[in-house]
């Protein structure tokens, strides 16, 4: 009877277990084969791979990933209707929207850099990145001997980065922000005040020397003035770099106060997603193609001024550097909502400054070896228009405390030069017309005096 028993229980456990085993090998089978399809032609599948190949990964996360990226084609569109058509307009147009995502994605490359340098130097880095299309602007400009342009160009991306976004920025804290009042280093923003105060103080000098006919040899103390005065301000500004980074850093230690604070709320943002050798080439790639569109961007101002019956100096001082302070633009808001004002005012006041006494001084010391008569007289409308945005940002920075308030005046205060600029007539255009109007006057007296001597050759024949 036992063996009997065991004997039914082997027949049932023979019969039933390979049955089942079956059934469950062929399932499994058949749900891992699913997986395997669905896993080769999902995207996230895809996007895994991509992430396996550092090149591809990279390509990905810079040129594809961000959505500003759609406007990458107007830049060789631009090109093209260079070559193929007449219509500066557009080209310019089309340069400035190519150029946009450019500015944005090298702003993005440097905050990459920055998470392996520390936030005092990658506030720096930042802004000399930031501000590498406004010079390599201003070189092209400089060498086609478009001076005011220069001039213009670098005025607006001071009032643009001091009024636009530092507003911008000030006003988005406060919105989200609104529950507490944003503190700020006081002292490391009277410091930036300072300097650009001393900016102003270079650019004023050869505009009242000017405008005062108190010059010793006319026409050229005014350049020699501004050589100088380059030459002290490129001092200041080394030694401002010094007090910085070396003999006064605890002064900037809120930097590295503001980044502990925040660490726990956003450990995510602070991982870099891309390596330091990889965020140095596209840092180099991306200036080399900014620098092409750059020399067709500046090709097509006069042109697009023509077209769009728009002043010159309402595109150098308005229209130019919007699209070179991109990405100063994302980076100090971002930081803003993020409560980081220290960081803020180090890519905004801090780009201001580095314009101020380094890259203008630059220009003109560059201009003196191209033998180009570049100097620091942006004439008197310009220059009153620098010293009272410096004025009216000191005013806003000396309490160290943020609110949205503040940001919309300066965002009003932004408007108010635009619209003034866009009736502005520059003075050397006004010059050149009048000596247009002058030689017609000339022309005509002259057909009149030649007419009044046949008469009288006539009347007495």
């Amino acid at each position: 009877m036992m063996a009997s028993i065991e004997e039914n229980v082997d027949i049932e456990s023979d019969e039933e277990i390979p049955f089942s085993g079956t059934n469950k090998m062929q399932s499994l089978n058949f749900e891992s084969s699913n997986v395997l399809l669905n896993q080769r032609f999902s995207a996230s599948w895809v996007l895994r791979k991509v992430h396996r190949v550092s090149v591809l990964r990279s390509i990905y996360i810079v040129l594809i990933k961000a959505k500003i990226n759609v406007l990458l084609p107007f830049g060789p569109l631009a090109i093209i209707l260079h070559y193929s058509t007449k219509h500066h307009g557009w080209v310019f147009f089309f340069s400035l929207l190519g150029i946009t995502p450019l500015a944005e994605r090298l702003g993005y490359a440097t905050e990459q850099l920055a998470c392996f340098t520390g936030p005092t130097v990658g506030g720096l880095l930042n802004a000399t990145f930031g501000n590498a299309t406004e010079m390599i602007i201003s070189m092209y400009a400089l060498k086609n001997g478009m001076i005011r342009v220069v001039q213009q160009s670098l005025l607006g991306s001071i009032l643009s980065n001091m009024l636009l976004v530092l507003g911008c920025a000030f006003f988005c804290g406060g919105i989200v922000h609104n529950q507490k009042v944003q503190i700020f280093n006081k002292s490391a923003a009277l410091v930036n005040s300072g300097l650009l105060l001393m900016a102003v103080m270079g650019i004023l000098f050869p505009a009242v020397l000017h405008f005062t006919h108190t010059e010793v040899h006319k026409g050229k103390s005014e350049i020699a003035l501004s050589r100088f005065s380059s030459c002290i301000m490129l001092i200041a500004y080394a030694s401002y770099l010094y007090f910085q980074l070396k003999s006064q850093a605890s002064l900037y230690s809120s930097l590295d106060e503001a980044n502990e604070n925040n660490n726990e709320g956003s450990e995510e943002d602070e991982v870099p997603e891309i390596t330091l050798w990889e965020a140095i080439t596209w840092l180099s790639i991306l200036t080399l193609w900014i620098s092409v569109l750059s020399g067709y961007l500046v090709d097509a101002i006069q042109g697009a001024s023509d077209s769009m019956n728009m002043p010159v100096s309402f595109i150098s001082v308005i229209l130019l550097p919007i699209v070179g302070n991109a990405a100063e633009h994302a980076s100090a808001i971002m930081f803003a909502m993020k409560d980081k004002l220290d960081i803020t005012l180090g890519v905004a006041i801090g780009s201001s400054t580095q314009i101020s006494m380094f890259v203008i001084p630059f220009c003109v010391i560059v201009g003196w070896f191209m033998g180009k008569p570049m100097d620091l007289n942006f004439q008197l409308f310009e220059t009153a228009t620098l010293f009272i945005t410096v004025l009216v940002v000191a005013f806003m920075l000396q309490e160290g405390q943020s609110n949205y308030f503040k940001g919309l005046m300066l965002i009003l205060c932004y408007l108010i030069v635009a619209a003034s600029f866009f009736v502005h007539v520059d003075p050397s255009n006004g010059m050149i017309e009048c000596v247009k109007l002058n030689e017609l006057v000339m022309l005509e007296k002259l057909s009149r005096a030649r007419h009044s001597l046949v008469k009288e050759r006539s009347c007495s024949l």
